[in-house]
């Protein structure tokens, strides 16, 4: 496991728990990633897994485990996940001091 600075918010890890419990299946981890793509060039790829990789960071917090794959891991150093509601909704959202740019949905930045 690597040493990182990726963090998850207590708000993230409680939206991240109550999802996992509406699964059914208390072995589900919470994977972040980045990916090619989107208006911005990179893309935040939110899903859930079984697997710990090898490769894999594990960040902790209030009982939920969010992996990192090591390709990801240098886009996302520093960063934070989120959990926000505001008037427009809720939803998760990465707090990523490495993009210098990022698309109205939020959901792709540049580098």
């Amino acid at each position: 496991m690597t040493e990182t600075t990726v963090s998850l918010s207590e708000n993230a890890a409680k939206r991240i728990a109550a999802l996992i419990e509406k699964q059914g299946d208390p072995g589900l981890k919470f994977r972040l990633a980045v990916d090619g793509g989107g208006c911005s060039g990179f893309q935040y790829r939110f899903d859930f897994d079984k697997t710990v990789n090898e490769d894999d960071t594990i960040v902790s917090r209030c009982g939920v485990d969010m992996l990192v794959d090591e390709a990801s891991l240098p886009f996302l150093e520093g960063a934070e996940l989120d959990y926000v509601t505001d008037l427009v909704g809720a939803a998760f959202q990465v707090r990523n001091p490495n993009a210098q740019a990022s698309c109205g949905c939020g959901s792709s930045f540049a580098i």
